[in-house]
């Protein structure tokens, strides 16, 4: 059969000050019609540039230094980046996904125009047509309302249905190879289950080969037909998924498969990461024991307003967290696990205090007994602030590009009126602390890889001695490799420096390996709340059982169910009983065993009856 795109002896070299750095070295791959080639590797080992040399948008710096690109018979390599024959192809016979739909897509035109412009540019269809043919795309992947869809802007979707219109977007030409660049890295696992059922079904469909470019091993395992190993851009091995994940032939893949949380993994086990960060870990000492729970949120409630969609509607209201409580004790992780949009991020911003709940409240104990967050004002909010401190998802978008790395450390110290001597001091045991060398103070963001801007993001946070960490996704966006480094470092600074730890997060592996007690969310309310090994051994809410059903594991004996994985798990009038529960039904948490509770409707005794 021959190939539908056949890369031979691909290089590409960028232009750097010290002369010309080689990305790709002599690569070679084919991508057949109805397959998917998985190309694997970590950040840096050239997967990206890969898909960029393909639809010929290198950066200015980067050029096809050798190397053919056959497409359906044409050679890209050898055609202008901007001219007609090129254009004709990309966006039409090739199309791409882009990582992250929130910086692709226009914020300043609705999905509806973002999504039809691809059509009028490549068929010359009216305005009139574009809107229709766009409602039909937007139906096809999914879009709860394609309608409204059509007038809506970026910022009012949630990640599942941005990528979903980014899908959208690629798909209205129906192309013949669609490249797909990390499509669910940033996503929930059951919204990543659809994203993944759906271009399956897509492919099925229209025939279309697809290059996934993912380093997730378990979407690998459950969507590849072939797989292409990168390192540092070389083809270090490649062939059919059977015989490359059962046998993995190189050190390389064998050490990306040690590298990423499962859950069988035994007490104690760590992570394996490919290269281990030389953390200087202080050595441990007793925290300040509180006679009670560190962190107390007791009912709190938060309600947003929405635009309406066109003038003569009114604005709607949403329920984002409703009645939820949680307790986390001192030196101890509780992880907060649900879908986006579940209220996970709602809850840590009125831990905060970035945001004030309709109800309820937060109490605090720094040693001296709990108190009202919220209440706090002056002095001992300023002390609140000291004590507890924030991990952003995004390591790029939360360090000040304009700042050096010595200056990010020591801005929250100066804050807080520690002496500049001191300061100096503290900025170099910080890095250390974390894994980086004294050198990186004077270099900026820019500068550093995503893993190490992360660990200078726990850096910034561990400045001023806090005793509680909250962090928001601190994962997500790393490879398996950087991620096992950062989590196993986070586990070191806990145990050295007796830190509490609330970790927000949609990857269950991850928190199965750092959490000791979990709690779930869902739609805004705590479904189920258990220690860890509980909630993974006997979970009880469908909800939970549906999270947990679709992780996608790397073996690939344990096989995603795509077929299981609907909307319909998210919809509290759709559960079974006893857990079903009405639009403002609160229901009540009812114990199972020791230490584990889930949530039942209030009323479905009566309708049981």
């Amino acid at each position: 059969m021959t190939p539908l795109l056949s890369i031979r002896d691909l290089r590409v070299a960028f232009r750097t000050e010290t002369g010309p750095f080689e990305a790709l070295h002599g690569l070679s791959l084919d991508v057949m019609r109805g397959r998917t080639l998985a190309l694997v590797g970590e950040s840096g080992s050239g997967k990206s540039v890969t898909a960029q040399a393909v639809l010929r948008i290198l950066p200015r710096s980067a050029a096809i230094t050798g190397g053919r690109i056959l497409f359906e018979g044409q050679d890209l390599a050898a055609l202008p980046p901007d001219g007609p024959a090129m254009r004709a192809v990309r966006g039409d016979r090739i199309a791409m996904i882009f990582q992250e739909p929130m910086t692709c897509l226009s914020p300043l035109h609705t999905i509806g125009d973002q999504i039809g412009e691809a059509l009028r540019v490549h068929t010359g269809a009216s305005a009139r047509e574009a809107a229709a043919r766009t409602q039909e795309a937007l139906a096809h992947v999914g879009f709860p309302d394609p309608e409204r869809a059509l007038r809506t802007y970026p910022f009012e979707l949630s990640g599942g249905l941005r990528q979903r219109a980014m899908i959208a977007m690629a798909i209205i030409l129906k192309p013949a190879l669609l490249i797909a660049d990390e499509p669910t890295t940033a996503l929930d696992v059951t919204t990543q289950a659809q994203i993944l059922a759906l271009l399956a079904r897509l492919q099925e469909e229209d025939g279309m080969g697809i290059l996934l470019i993912t380093h997730d091993l378990g979407v690998v395992a459950n969507m590849a037909h072939d797989v292409a190993v990168l390192y540092r851009g070389r083809l270090v091995e490649a062939g059919p998924r059977e015989a490359v994940m059962r046998a993995p032939g190189h050190a390389y893949l064998r050490a990306l498969l040690h590298a990423v949380p499962r859950f069988d993994m035994g007490p104690g086990e760590r992570l394996t990461p490919i290269r281990p960060a030389r953390a200087a870990i202080p050595e441990a000492r007793p925290p300040t024991r509180a006679a009670g729970p560190i962190l107390r949120v007791e009912g709190v409630s938060k309600t947003f307003t929405l635009r309406a969609g066109r003038v003569w509607e009114k604005p709607r209201l949403v329920r984002a967290v409703s009645d939820v409580s949680l307790c986390l004790e001192p030196g101890r992780t509780l992880g907060l696990v649900g879908e986006s949009g579940s209220g996970k991020t709602t809850v840590s911003k009125m831990i905060m205090r970035a945001l004030k709940p309709d109800a309820g409240r937060v109490l605090f104990d720094a040693g001296s007994g709990p108190r009202d967050v919220h209440a706090l004002a002056d002095a001992d909010l300023f002390a609140y602030r000291r004590q507890v401190q924030f991990v952003f998802q995004d390591p790029y978008a939360s360090l000040d590009p304009r700042l050096s790395v010595r200056q990010i450390l020591a801005e929250p110290m100066e804050i807080h009126g520690v002496p500049a001597p001191e300061r100096r001091a503290r900025a170099r045991e910080l890095l250390a602390m974390v894994g980086l060398e004294a050198d990186a103070l004077s270099r900026f963001p820019h500068a550093f890889s995503g893993g190490q801007r992360q660990r200078i993001g726990i850096a910034r946070a561990l400045a001023l001695e806090p005793r509680l960490l909250v962090l928001d996704e601190p994962v997500s966006a790393l490879d398996v490799s950087v991620q096992a480094q950062v989590l196993n470092l986070l586990k070191d600074l806990q145990a050295a420096l007796g830190l509490s730890y609330l970790i927000v997060s949609h990857n269950l592996a991850v928190i199965d390996y750092m959490a000791d007690t979990i709690s779930v969310m869902a739609r805004g309310r705590i479904v189920e709340e258990a220690p860890r090994a509980a909630l993974f051994r006997n979970p009880a809410h469908p909800y939970t059982r549906a999270l947990l059903a679709a992780v996608p594991d790397p073996s690939l004996d344990h096989p995603l169910d795509f077929a299981a994985v609907t909307g319909d798990h998210s919809d509290p009038a759709r559960w079974p009983e006893p857990y079903r529960l009405g639009l403002d039904e609160a229901g009540t948490m009812v114990a199972v065993e020791d230490g584990h509770r889930v949530r039942h409707g209030a009323a479905s005794g009566r309708r049981a009856a």
